[in-house]
């Protein structure tokens, strides 16, 4: 089956999944195509830039924090940004999960985009201001938090790009489809050439602690917990 990779400008308040167990809204609303599944996540409460592929490889990519491809996003904060906070965002800061890498931060004008359904809510006596950060690693709300710590809570945020690929004109809802670059191309063809390497080193490495597992050395493996059914996984 033929590569495919496709841009969705998600919505606020759409999970990056194709089904939901609490009528929230979905992928399935805005991308008709049973062959591909969401690379990497973008909150509910989130919008913008959300890529979709039916090759595993190419979503492991892309959804890898190893990977470290840049992600931009516009956000609009509660305040007037101050340029100690922009330097802090951009030399990093310690979060709870530790420090974050450096980033880059500027102050930008508000963009020309799309209103969100439903508005921001704006308190009348505190201005608004809007940043473009760029990050290269993928924590959980890792922007909202980082805005946070600053001093400046996130109002809105939109993903505006993910490596080379942009939500240019790309309007809330819509998706297209768009070519795979080179570079991407070439590192997707490492990727499983390294994976086909491995395997084989895998089977070698489990034959020979079958080989050795046998007598007393064998009760471990009986004795482990097994899970109930309907257990949780992690």
């Amino acid at each position: 089956m033929p590569q495919q990779l496709i841009i969705l400008n998600k919505p606020f308040r759409v999970l990056s999944q194709f089904t939901s167990d609490d009528g929230k809204e979905t992928l399935a609303n805005y991308v008709n195509n049973p062959d591909v599944y969401a690379a990497g996540r973008l909150d509910y409460d989130s919008e913008g830039l959300l890529l979709l592929t039916n090759n595993g490889s190419l979503q492991h990519l892309i959804a890898s924090p190893n990977f470290k491809m840049p992600k931009t996003y516009w956000v609009q904060i509660e305040g007037e940004i101050t340029d100690d906070a922009i330097e802090s965002l951009s030399n990093g800061i310690t979060l709870k999960d530790g420090p974050t890498k450096p980033a880059i931060c500027e102050k930008m004008t508000a963009p020309d985009v799309w209103d969100r359904v439903p508005a921001v809510r704006y308190r009348a006596n505190i201005p608004t201001s809007w940043i473009a950060l760029t990050i290269t690693e993928g924590r959980n709300r890792q922007v909202r938090r980082m805005t946070a710590a600053v001093g400046f809570p996130t109002l809105r945020l939109i993903r505006y790009s993910i490596g080379p690929y942009s939500l240019a004109n790309l309007k809330s809802g819509e998706s297209t489809e768009v070519e795979l670059t080179q570079q991407l191309k070439q590192q997707v063809s490492e990727f499983e050439q390294n994976k086909r390497t491995a395997a084989p080193n895998r089977g070698r490495n489990s034959a020979k602690r079958r080989s050795v597992s046998h007598g007393k050395g064998n009760t471990g493996r009986d004795n482990r917990t097994q899970p109930t059914r309907g257990a949780r996984r992690k």
